[in-house]
């Protein structure tokens, strides 16, 4: 039997790493994660391995990179062959859990998980019943410019839906939990991911208060020409600075209105016998540009979409109010996870254990201060890839001539590509062989085009048979209304 600690994993879906009051935002209100940060260890340099849901997800679960594990859009589905962290802890004696939304694709809806207590708020196959929206659109839970538009006070099922998984998740809490057994609950919110409706307290609180991110003059001229395309493709130009203003309200009351349930969630765990031998991590799955840059959502390489929210905490055992700003990922904290528990880490993984940083000094001295993110749009878009080592950020785009370039410590916006810079030459030509390094975006789209037929023939199959949908959560009557006076 495992004696480790117990885990609490909190995975909330696309919160940006700059909106949050202990990164820094003077504006939003997150007093739970806050509290959690100041008994904790908080990473400001903590990346996800790729700024998009499935992908990152599955990156997450197996500490391994999409390539390697072949997913690399939200259609793709993760071979049940390949182990989790879920299957680690499982092996260790723990009782692993899922209370919510992980984005799971395909008949698979565990992938190692020995419970799951509520459903995800998506059916698990493409082309299923889509999310029970009501008066609003569904086409607002994408990167459309409809999202943006449409912003502003109301009642969402993704809000019901993470009341719902605090519920249950505090419920199973109380109940025991795993019993005599240690155990692994991962917590999946929906939020902040949009559509960009948030209750109406909570819009009013931000709607006067909120900035309005600007760029430099010339900015749009100097345009990487991948990031042109992005821009094109999801109409973001043009929007004006009420629209942007209502959506960066809204944005802005769903992460507090997530962070309420998050504090929810660690009163009840403060009120078990659990509280102080159990770790709890805090992560968003990606981030959300929330207007900076001009661009909205996720699946771009800027800060705002790729870097990630990451806080531990363990009372006595890790720091308190600690923060790292080492180049750290998602793809470390299954191993991290499994060190933990004292159980073998898993075949053929990326990521790495952060024990130094949580425990004593907090210093690693041979760390390797980098972290690979991969991004595929499919389409008129070409698959990328990012690392940032150190200082250094390079983002590589596959099918054009030049890369981006930027120094993070020196300009935190990223405004200033310093590709074509003779005086960043050496430091571009290390870094674009080290992201190319294993790496093919022909490959990628080649067995990305070979998979679309089968792909297609199912999202055609599970939009016309029934299927089992027992891990899918209903929404309930009333839980939504738009716009909310």
């Amino acid at each position: 039997m495992a004696d480790g600690p117990n885990f609490v994993v909190i995975l909330s879906d696309q919160h940006s790493p700059h909106i949050l009051g202990c990164a820094g935002d003077r504006i939003v209100r997150t007093p739970s994660l806050d509290g959690l940060a100041a008994r904790g260890v908080r990473f400001e340099g903590a990346y996800c391995g790729s700024p998009l849901c499935v992908p990152s997800r599955m990156t997450f679960l197996t500490g391994r990179p999409c390539s390697d594990i072949g997913v690399w859009t939200n259609g793709c589905m993760l071979a049940s062959d390949i182990p989790t962290f879920a299957h680690g802890l499982g092996v260790a004696g723990y009782e692993t859990v899922l209370g919510g939304r992980m984005h799971f694709v395909g008949p698979d809806q565990r992938h190692g998980f020995e419970r799951r207590i509520i459903g995800d708020v998506l059916s698990p196959f493409p082309g299923g019943p889509p999310p029970d929206l009501g008066p609003i659109p569904t086409v607002t839970t994408g990167q459309s410019r409809k999202a943006v538009e449409i912003a502003g006070p109301g009642r969402s099922a993704y809000q019901a839906y993470d009341v719902a998984v605090t519920d249950a998740c505090c419920r199973y809490l109380e109940g025991g939990a795993g019993g005599d057994r240690p155990f692994c609950l991962v917590v999946g919110y929906v939020l902040p991911h949009c559509p960009f409706i948030c209750p109406k307290r909570l819009y009013d609180e931000y709607f006067d208060r909120i900035d309005i991110p600007q760029v430099p003059s010339g900015y749009l001229d100097r345009l990487h020409p991948a990031l042109r395309v992005w821009r094109e493709r999801r109409g973001v130009n043009g929007l004006d600075e009420e629209t942007v203003r209502r959506a960066r309200a809204a944005y802005y009351g769903l992460v507090t209105f997530v962070d309420e349930q998050i504090g929810r969630l660690l009163q009840t765990l403060a009120a078990t016998s659990f509280e102080k031998d159990t770790v709890v991590v805090y992560v968003s799955d990606h981030g959300e540009m929330a207007g900076e840059h001009g661009m909205w959502w996720k699946s771009s390489f800027y800060e705002g979409s790729a870097r990630v929210p990451m806080v531990w905490s363990w009372p006595g055992q890790f720091g308190e109010g600690r923060v790292i700003p080492r180049v750290t990922s998602l793809l470390d904290v299954g191993p991290m996870l499994l060190e933990v528990a004292g159980t073998d880490p898993l075949p053929g993984i990326s990521g790495r254990s952060l024990t130094g940083f949580l425990r004593g000094s907090g210093t690693v001295a041979d760390w390797p201060d980098e972290a690979f993110s991969e991004n595929v749009s499919e389409g008129a878009e070409r698959p990328g890839r990012m690392v940032r080592q150190g200082p250094w950020k390079l983002n590589f785009y596959h099918g054009y001539d030049a890369p981006q370039l930027f120094h993070i410590e020196d300009d935190p916006q990223e405004f200033e590509d310093r590709a074509g810079d003779p005086a960043c030459q050496a430091v571009r030509e290390r870094l674009l062989a080290r992201v190319c390094a294993g790496w093919d975006g022909d490959r990628i789209e080649a067995e990305l085009k070979r998979r679309a037929e089968g792909r297609a023939l199912i999202r055609r199959w599970a939009g016309r048979v029934a299927h089992d949908l027992s891990d899918f959560w209903q929404a309930p009557p009333g839980c939504n209304l738009f716009p909310e006076k």
